[in-house]
C-alpha cells in the first residue's frame, strides 16, 4: 500500500510517497482502508519538527474509511464498518490505517465518508470551543479569525445557531461572502480595515465576549484588544507563527481578561466524550444542518502541494488528500 512519509523534518518536500507492506492489526487495533484523510495545520507542525515525532512517520492523524481488518479483543468493530476517527498520529496520509478501535467513531448511514474525514478534527474542534472552551450563549459577541478556513465556517455555523452575532476575518470579498453565507453577520477584510478599529465600531466600544482566534501571531494582539472587560481569547491556532510570550498583566489592563491554549486532545481524551461530540457533528453533517465544504481534493502523490496551498493561506474550507 501507498503512504506518505516524513523521514526528516523541514518543509513541505520532505513529503515522501513511498510503497509500504499491507500493515497487520495487533491487539486492539482496526486497519482501515481510507476513504480520504484530513490536511490540518497540525501535520505542518508536525512535519516541520515544531511539534516533533519519531523519525520516520506517516503523515496525517485524521481520516474515514472501511474497516478491512479487525485485531485481537475488539469486539465492538466489524470488517465492513464504516469508521471515521482524529488525533491518530500517522493515519492521514496513507492508503491504509491502523487506527486503536478506542478512537474510531461510527459513521452514521447515508453520510459521505468524505465529508465523514472533512468533518471530525475541525468539526470536533470547533463543537469543543463553543460548548465547552466558551459556552456561547444567545446575545454574546464573538470574532472568529480566518473565518472562510475549515474551523472558521464550522464556528460561524455554530455559533450562529446558538444565538451569537458574529465578526469574521477574511482576506478578500470572496471568502466575506463565504463566510456570510455561512453565519457571520459582520466582515472585516483585514489587508484593508484595522480589525481592531471595526470590532470597536461594530460593537459601539463595547467589545466582544469572545476571540476564537486560530491565525496567532497576526492577529492576537487585535483580538486581544476588542475582548470587553471579563472576555476571553481562545488562542486555537497559530497559521502565522507562534505567539510572544504574553505578561499576564495584560488581562488585568484589559478588563480581568482570560487567555487559553486548548487543543482537541484534552477536550476528546475520554472515550465518551470523543463519542459525543464526534456524534453531534456527524449527526448534523448528516441531517444537512451543519455545512461542511470540501475546499479541495488531492491525490495521495499531491501532499507536498496540498501543504504548499493550506501554508498560503488562499485556501477555504477543508482540504482532503484521496487515495
Amino acid at each position: 500500500m501507498r503512504a506518505v512519509v516524513v523521514e526528516q523534518t523541514g518543509g513541505p518536500e520532505v513529503l515522501t510517497l513511498v510503497e509500504r507492506e499491507t500493515p497487520e492489526p495487533g491487539p486492539g487495533e482496526v486497519r482501515v482502508d481510507l476513504a480520504a484523510g484530513g490536511v490540518n495545520f497540525i501535520d505542518v507542525y508536525q512535519r516541520e519538527g515544531r511539534y516533533p515525532l519519531p523519525l520516520p512517520f506517516v503523515g496525517g492523524s485524521e481520516g474515514a474509511g472501511t474497516v478491512s481488518a479487525v485485531g485481537e479483543g475488539v469486539p465492538d468493530v466489524q470488517v465492513g464498518d464504516r469508521v471515521a476517527w482524529a488525533m491518530v498520529v500517522g493515519t492521514g496520509y496513507a492508503e491504509q490505517a491502523l487506527v486503536p478501535a478506542d478512537r474510531l467513531v461510527p459513521v452514521p448511514e447515508g453520510l459521505d465518508l468524505e465529508l465523514a474525514a472533512a468533518s471530525m478534527l475541525q468539526g470536533m474542534t470547533a463543537h469543543y470551543l463553543v460548548t465547552s472552551t466558551f459556552e456561547a450563549r444567545e446575545g454574546q459577541t464573538a470574532v472568529v479569525t480566518a473565518a472562510a478556513g475549515g474551523v472558521g465556517l464550522l464556528l460561524c455555523q455554530m455559533l450562529r445557531d446558538r444565538g451569537v452575532r458574529v465578526t469574521g476575518t477574511v482576506g478578500n470579498e470572496g471568502k466575506a461572502q463565504l463566510a456570510r453565507d455561512h453565519g457571520a453577520t459582520d466582515i472585516v477584510l483585514y489587508r484593508e480595515n484595522d480589525l481592531a478599529d471595526e470590532v470597536r465600531r461594530l460593537t459601539d466600544g463595547e467589545g466582544v465576549h469572545v476571540v476564537y482566534d486560530g491565525v496567532g501571531k497576526d492577529t492576537f494582539d487585535a483580538g486581544l484588544s476588542v475582548l470587553r472587560p471579563r472576555g476571553m481569547m481562545v488562542l486555537f491556532g497559530a497559521a502565522s507563527g507562534a505567539v510572544p510570550p504574553v505578561d499576564p498583566m495584560r488581562l488585568s489592563s484589559g478588563g480581568s481578561l482570560f487567555l487559553t491554549r486548548p487543543t482537541l486532545a484534552h477536550y476528546a481524551a475520554e472515550r465518551d466524550e470523543l463519542l459525543w461530540r464526534a456524534g453531534e457533528v456527524l449527526g448534523a453533517v448528516a441531517a444537512g444542518s451543519l455545512a461542511v465544504r470540501v475546499g479541495e481534493r488531492y491525490p495521495l502523490a499531491d501532499a507536498r502541494r496540498a501543504h504548499e496551498d493550506l501554508e498560503g493561506g488562499g485556501t477555504t474550507g477543508k482540504l482532503l488528500l484521496v487515495p
